[in-house]
C-alpha cells in the first residue's frame, strides 16, 4: 500500500480508502448487508494496509455504521482512522449533534471518530448548519475528545465550497465528488487545489462515477487499447486521481472481494506525476467519448431516494443511459417493462422534492417524463433536455 500526506495532519493516510456505503447485500435490501462478507472484506482490506474508512449515518438504511462497528473488534479500531458523518438534513438545533454524534458513536463501538464531517453540504444546509450553532458544538467534542477532527462532505458550486472552506478554522479535511469526468462539476479541480492549499486534506468520492466508468463502451474501450500500458477502465480513472498531489485519498464504495484486492493491488502502483502527457491525453479524450454517450449524470448515490410517489429514480436513470451508452434499446425496453409498474417514470407527478436533493442537480422530473416517452412508448432516444 501507499501511503499519502494527510494535509497539515501529521498522519499519512493510505491512497485507497474503503468507503462504506456500497457493502453487498442478501436480496434487494439494502439494510441487509452480508455481514461476514462485509467484515471479511473490511478486514482483508485493513490488513492489506487500508488505514481510512468512510461511513455514514443513512449508509445501508442506518445499517452501515453498525456493520463497521462490529469489523473493527479484534483490535482492527486502533489499525484506522475512522470517519463518520452528521446527517445535516436531521438537525434542527444544536442539541442533535450532540444526540446524533452519540449515537452514532454507540453503533460503532467506540468512544470517538478520527474524522466528524458534516454530510452533503450545500448552501441551504450550510446556512443551517450556522444557524443551529453546530461549529461551535463541533468545538465541544473536539475539546472532550468524542471527535478529534472536523470536516465536511460536499454537493454544490464551487463559490459555495470556498465559503464553507472559509467558515470555520477547525476544518482538517473536505470530501469532494471528482473524477475525470467531473473537473468543472461542483468544487472541481479548482475547488481541490483551493482546500489543499489552504492545508485542508482532500478526500475523494464517487472516484469512478458510481461505477460508471468500469464497463466501457466499445468506444471507450477502444481509446484505452490504445495505451502502451495496459489498464482496466477503473484502473484509469483512479490512477488519474492519484497522479494529483492534492488528493489525500480515494474513496471506492467496494462490494465485492475481487473489487477490493483489484484496488488495493492498484493503489500500490500509485504515486504522484507517474502518468505521462500522452497517458494524460487519452484519458482526456476518453472523457469527451463519454460525454458524447451518456445523456443523464446520475451516479446511483440514491440521495434522491425514497420517492413520495414510489419511482424508483436512480433504477429508471440507469436503464435509460446504460441503453443510450451501449446502443441497446431494445434491451432497456425490455428491462422497463419489466419494472414494478409504480416504480416506473411514468408513475412521477413532477413534485420535484427529489431535485432538492439531487448532488448532479439534475432536473428528474423532466427526465423522467423523458425515460417514459422512449422506453415505455418507443420515441427516440434523448440526449439532452
Amino acid at each position: 500500500m501507499k501511503y499519502r500526506n494527510f494535509g497539515k495532519l501529521d498522519w499519512k493516510a493510505s491512497a485507497l480508502g474503503f468507503g462504506c456505503m456500497r457493502f453487498p447485500v442478501i436480496g434487494e435490501d439494502r439494510g441487509n448487508i452480508d455481514e461476514a462478507e462485509a467484515i471479511r472484506m473490511l478486514r482483508w482490506a485493513i490488513d492489506s494496509g487500508v488505514n481510512y474508512l468512510d461511513t455514514a449515518y443513512p449508509y445501508h438504511d442506518r445499517q452501515s455504521e453498525i456493520l463497521v462497528g462490529k469489523a473493527l473488534k479484534d483490535g482492527y479500531r486502533e489499525r484506522v482512522h475512522l470517519a463518520t458523518k452528521l446527517p445535516a438534513w436531521a438537525v434542527s438545533e444544536e442539541a442533535d449533534f450532540d444526540r446524533l454524534l452519540n449515537e452514532q458513536l454507540a453503533k460503532l463501538q467506540t468512544d470517538h471518530v478520527d474524522f466528524y464531517l458534516l454530510h452533503g453540504m450545500r448552501r441551504e444546509r450550510w446556512e443551517k448548519m450556522l444557524a443551529c450553532n453546530i461549529l461551535e458544538a463541533a468545538d465541544r467534542a473536539l475539546e472532550d475528545g468524542r471527535v478529534r477532527h472536523m470536516g465536511f462532505s460536499f454537493h454544490d458550486s464551487l463559490d459555495v465550497f470556498k465559503e464553507v472552506v472559509d467558515g470555520y478554522d477547525k476544518w482538517a479535511m473536505c470530501q469532494i465528488q471528482y473524477n475525470y469526468m467531473n473537473e468543472e462539476l461542483q468544487a472541481g479541480t479548482e475547488g481541490l487545489k483551493y482546500a489543499a492549499d489552504k492545508g485542508l486534506a482532500v478526500v475523494v468520492m464517487e472516484p469512478l462515477l458510481g461505477g460508471r466508468l468500469v464497463n466501457p463502451p466499445d468506444a471507450v474501450q477502444a481509446i484505452w487499447d490504445e495505451a502502451e500500458t495496459k489498464r482496466s477502465a477503473a484502473e484509469w480513472a483512479l490512477q488519474w486521481l492519484w497522479n494529483k498531489p492534492e488528493v489525500s485519498v480515494v474513496l471506492s464504495g467496494m462490494s465485492t472481494m475481487q473489487q477490493v484486492m483489484e484496488n488495493v493491488e492498484s493503489a500500490a502502483h500509485s504515486d504522484v506525476n507517474v502518468l505521462s502527457q500522452d497517458e494524460l491525453n487519452l484519458v482526456s479524450r476518453a472523457r469527451d467519448k463519454y460525454n458524447e454517450l451518456c445523456p443523464i449524470p446520475c451516479t446511483k448515490c440514491q440521495y434522491c431516494m425514497p420517492c413520495p410517489n414510489g419511482v424508483d429514480i436512480p433504477s429508471n436513470f440507469a436503464i435509460y443511459n446504460e441503453g443510450m451508452m451501449y446502443n441497446k434499446p431494445d434491451w432497456a425496453r425490455d428491462r422497463y417493462a419489466k419494472m414494478e409498474e409504480g416504480k416506473r417514470a411514468s408513475a412521477c407527478i413532477a413534485c420535484r422534492i427529489c431535485e432538492d436533493k439531487c448532488p448532479q442537480s439534475i432536473l428528474i422530473s423532466q427526465w423522467m417524463t423523458v425515460v417514459d416517452e422512449v422506453l415505455g412508448q418507443g420515441a427516440e432516444y434523448r440526449c439532452d433536455l
